[in-house]
């Protein structure tokens, strides 16, 4: 399964939120969808999920226009909405109806995701009663239990300890190895990285950078190598200007160009004990604040 968003426009009066976005996102990946606040995320996944429609362009899936009555989206928001004071069993299995599942699958669909997140004890209970990340991972069960085909998750990871993000992340991991489009909204870097193979990265509305993550840091100049090693002064003194200390430790050696990675690679391991020599990637943190960030942000203007 395919969904594109094509040349996607939206104005709220005066003020024009989307320009020309297009995106695309298979069943089985991951997508990140990232920008800084008031970027046009929150508006592109409202489009997509049929809240409000684009000015113009188009929401498709497999090539033909969104059926929302035969495609299932679940969604994890970053505001959460559901009833503090209401037991959950009740609230969760109503959402679930509302899925269009009956009520004896909705029971037994909720009660199987409250025990794979380990929440069976406050089955009812009343959602006020439970911790915030607790409350986080039931929300989560009103994004999964009508089992749909498009997840999308804002900011997954809020509030939740180690433990419990470990969980969530098992959780994602399944849904994608069983085919599902999963997209991510989130301004954690680390999980984007660690779960995306494409990103998309809206600035003031536009798509500043879309593509496949690998391809993405590959076209970035390889003519950096950061080196570990505990002879780090000696290295420093024989490089002289075109070595660096970053703040963890690391050296940073700039090449002449990127021929000369394997040249210099073996003059640091003949000559040093060296304990790690790779070529410099930059993390998708470097990436979004290059695409995102006000540099970026004059450059469009």
């Amino acid at each position: 399964m395919v969904l594109e968003l094509l040349n996607i426009e939206k104005s709220f009066g005066e003020k024009k939120v989307l320009t020309d976005v297009s995106l695309k996102a298979e069943g089985g990946k991951a997508f990140g969808l990232l920008g800084r606040n008031g970027a046009g995320k929150t508006t592109s996944i409202r489009i997509l999920m049929g809240v409000f429609p684009a000015d113009s362009g188009r929401v498709l899936i497999d090539g033909a226009p969104i059926d929302y009555s035969k495609i299932g989206i679940g969604y994890l928001p970053e505001e959460r909405g559901l009833y503090p004071k209401k037991i959950i069993l009740d609230q969760l299995t109503y959402f679930a109806e509302l899925k269009g599942m009956n009520r004896k699958a909705a029971v037994k669909a909720v009660d199987y995701w409250l025990e794979r997140l380990g929440m069976t004890e406050y089955r009812n209970k009343k959602l006020e009663t439970l911790s915030k990340g607790n409350q986080q991972k039931i929300q989560l069960v009103t994004a999964l239990s009508h089992d749909p085909d498009i997840i999308i998750l804002d900011e997954p990871f809020s509030g939740l300890d180690p433990v419990n993000a470990m969980l969530l992340k098992d959780v994602v991991k399944e849904e994608i190895r069983r085919g599902k489009i999963v997209l991510f909204s989130s301004h954690q870097m680390n999980y984007i990285e660690e779960f995306c193979d494409c990103i998309a990265i809206l600035n003031q509305g536009k798509v500043a950078l879309c593509g496949e993550m690998h391809t993405i840091k590959r076209n970035y100049p390889r003519d950096r190598l950061v080196v570990r090693s505990e002879k780090a002064d000696a290295i420093l003194s024989d490089f002289g200007s075109s070595c660096t200390k970053t703040e963890d430790g690391a050296l940073m050696i700039q090449l002449a160009s990127p021929a000369d990675k394997k040249p210099v690679m073996i003059r640091l391991t003949e000559q040093y004990d060296v304990d790690e020599v790779k070529v410099f990637e930059p993390s998708l943190n470097d990436i979004f604040v290059q695409y995102a960030g006000d540099a970026a942000k004059e450059g469009e203007q």
